[in-house]
C-alpha cells in the first residue's frame, strides 16, 4: 500500500516544493529568521563604524568582511534551501531555531573579532547554523528521490568545509587570513558542485522577493545607524549636523529607489543564478557599510573621530561606489541601455572623487539623485516599443540574468 504524505515518517516529509508555484511568498518563519539577522548585521555595521572612527581602517575592511561573509552566507543558504523544501513542518521550525540561536552566537562574537581579531564565537555561532542545514538537507535527501544526489552533495560538502572551520581555531594567527580565504571557497564552490547533477526547486519568485527583503533590512539598519549617531550630536547641541542628516537620507532613498526601480527575474541556469545570488554579497555588504560611512561622517564633524575628513569622506563614498558597480552588474547592463551604463559608471569615478572636496556626503546624494532620475528616465523610454531591445535568453529560454 502506498504512504500518503502524512503517513510517512518525519525524516521523509521533505519533498520538493513546485517552482512555478502561483502566490508564493515569504512565510511568518522566514521573516522572523530575517529579524533574527538584523542584530548581527547591526553588530558588524557598528563595529566597523567604532573601528574606522578608530583609524584601524585596513583591520577594520578586513574583519567586517569576513563577518559579513559569514552573515550572508549562513542566509543565503537558508533562504535557498527554504525556497525549494519548506515544509513548515516541526522539525522543519526546530532547524530553522537552531540557525537562528547560531546567529545569535554569531552576532555576539562579532565585537571580539573586531577588538581583538577572536573569531571563536562567531565560528561556533556560524557552524551551529551549517549544522543545521545538513540535517534538513539530509531530510531532503529521504524525501524527495528526484534530488536525492544534489542534497546528498549538499549535506556533504557542508559537513567537510565545517570541520574545516573548527580546526582553523587551532591554526596560528598567520594563517587566519589565508585560511579563511581558502575556506571562504569552499563554501561557495559546494552550490555549484552540488546542484550540477540538476538544480533544486527552487521558486524564482520568491527568491527575489527575499533578496529584496533583506536589502530593506540591511536599509533599515543604515537608518537606523544614521539616525543614532545623529542623534547623539544633537543631544551634545551640534545642530549642524542637520544637514548631514537630510544628506544621509537622500542616500538611503536613493539606494533603495535604484535597488528596487524594476522587477527583477532570476535566471534559470545555475552558473547566471549563482552569479545573481553571490552578487549580493557586495550589496549587502555595502549597505551596512553606507550606514557606518555616515555615522564616521558625523563623529568626524563633532571631532569625535582620529580620521581626517578625507578618510570619512570616503568611508561613505567607496561602499556607495561598490553599491552602484554590483548593482549594474547585476539589475542594468542586461537592460540594453548603454547611456544608463554609461550614467553608472561616471556617478561610481564621481563618487569616487567627491571627498577631496568639501561635503562629500551631500556631492554623494546629488550624485545619487541625477542616477535615480537616469533610471527613471531609462524606465519610462523603455516603454516605447521603438526603445526596447529583447532580452537575451539561454539556452533554456529563461533569461539570462537579472533584469
Amino acid at each position: 500500500m502506498t504512504q500518503t504524505r502524512s503517513a510517512r515518517p518525519w525524516y521523509r516529509r521533505m519533498t520538493g516544493r513546485r517552482p512555478d508555484e502561483p502566490h508564493r511568498s515569504a512565510t511568518p518563519l522566514e521573516l522572523f529568521f530575517d529579524l533574527c539577522f538584523v542584530v548581527a548585521v547591526a553588530q558588524a555595521a557598528d563595529n566597523l563604524h567604532g573601528a574606522v572612527s578608530e583609524g584601524h581602517i585596513g583591520l577594520a575592511v578586513g574583519r567586517y568582511l569576513m563577518v559579513f561573509f559569514a552573515i550572508w552566507w549562513a542566509w543565503m543558504n537558508f533562504t535557498w534551501f527554504a525556497s525549494a523544501y519548506d515544509t513548515d513542518d516541526d522539525v522543519y521550525r526546530v532547524t530553522t531555531l537552531v540557525q537562528i540561536a547560531g546567529a545569535l552566537i554569531l552576532a555576539s562574537g562579532v565585537p571580539r573579532a573586531f577588538t581583538e581579531g577572536d573569531f571563536a564565537t562567531i565560528t561556533v555561532g556560524y557552524v551551529v547554523m551549517r549544522l543545521a542545514t545538513i540535517v534538513d538537507w539530509i531530510r531532503a535527501a529521504a524525501g524527495d528521490p528526484a534530488h536525492r544526489i544534489v542534497a546528498l552533495r549538499y549535506a556533504g560538502g557542508v559537513f567537510v568545509v565545517q570541520v574545516g572551520w573548527l580546526l582553523r581555531l587551532a591554526l596560528p594567527d598567520s594563517w587566519l587570513a589565508g585560511s579563511f580565504l581558502l575556506l571562504a571557497l569552499a563554501e561557495v564552490l559546494v552550490p555549484a558542485f552540488a546542484e550540477r547533477p540538476g538544480m533544486t526547486p527552487w521558486h524564482p519568485r520568491h527568491i527575489v522577493e527575499r533578496y529584496g527583503l533583506f536589502t530593506l533590512i540591511v536599509l533599515g539598519e543604515v537608518v537606523l545607524v544614521t539616525s543614532v549617531a545623529i542623534q547623539t550630536g544633537l543631544d551634545a547641541g551640534d545642530r549642524q549636523l542637520w544637514s548631514l542628516a537630510a544628506a544621509g537620507i537622500a542616500i538611503v532613498f536613493a539606494l533603495w529607489w535604484l535597488y528596487f526601480d524594476q522587477p527583477v527575474a532570476v535566471s534559470n541556469q545555475l552558473r547566471r543564478a549563482l552569479f545573481w545570488g553571490y552578487g549580493h554579497y557586495l550589496i549587502f555588504a555595502s549597505v551596512a557599510a553606507v550606514g557606518a560611512g555616515l555615522a564616521v561622517e558625523v563623529n568626524h564633524e563633532r571631532d569625535d573621530s582620529h580620521v581626517s575628513g578625507l578618510t570619512a569622506g570616503y568611508a561613505v563614498a567607496v561602499p556607495v561606489a561598490v553599491y552602484v558597480v554590483t548593482l549594474w552588474a547585476l539589475h542594468v547592463r542586461h537592460r540594453r541601455r548603454r547611456w544608463l551604463t554609461v550614467a553608472c559608471l561616471c556617478t561610481v569615478v564621481l563618487v569616487l572623487l567627491v571627498p577631496l572636496g568639501p561635503a562629500p556626503v551631500h556631492l554623494v546624494a546629488v550624485l545619487l539623485f541625477c542616477l535615480v532620475i537616469a533610471t527613471v528616465l531609462a524606465r519610462r523610454l523603455g516603454r516605447s516599443p521603438d526603445a526596447t531591445a529583447p532580452e537575451p535568453t539561454g539556452s533554456d529560454g529563461g533569461p539570462v540574468g537579472a533584469q
